[in-house]
């Protein structure tokens, strides 16, 4: 009877750590968003930034085309090319995501431009948002803002 009960309480206790460790993720049909985060930006700040994974599960293609968020009156997808030795951020139109892959967007490469804040962005905010994709359509999330010196959530850079 004990092992009974020791296995019902570890297998609750699993169930219970899947779902804490999927509630910062994000779905629509076979794409997942997860670890949506930004950086607190200082007073003045017309532009904020968005890092985040997404994964497209599924067997067909889809495509990131944008989003918005409601602290800011812009979106704006962006990567950091090297061109002629020199590092430039590009604005994207969209970004393929074949079936079965993710993409990373992090500091120092793929990232969101927040384009006209309407206010700094604190830590410990939560940054509402959407997400649109031309197959999966729109995907509601939240950025959680970080203090400037923070480590990003995932102990990524």
């Amino acid at each position: 009877m004990t092992s009974k009960l020791f296995c019902v309480a570890v297998a609750c206790a699993l169930l219970a750590t899947a779902r804490a460790a999927s509630a910062e993720d994000f779905k629509a049909g076979d794409i997942v968003i997860s670890r949506p985060w930004s950086r607190a930006t200082p007073a003045g700040a017309q532009v904020g930034a968005g890092y985040l994974v997404v994964e497209n599960r599924g067997s067909l293609p889809d495509r990131f085309l944008g989003g918005s968020v409601e602290a800011a009156t812009g979106f704006e997808l962006h990567d950091i090319v090297l061109e002629g030795g020199i590092m430039k951020m590009r604005q994207l139109t969209g970004i393929d995501l074949p079936p079965g892959s993710s993409i990373e967007a992090k500091p120092g490469g793929l990232h969101i431009m927040f384009v006209g804040l309407l206010h700094p962005l604190a830590a410990e905010e939560k940054v509402r948002g959407a997400l649109q994709f031309e197959h999966a359509g729109r995907i509601e999330v939240e950025f959680k803002v970080i203090g400037m010196g923070a480590r990003p959530p995932g102990g990524g850079d």
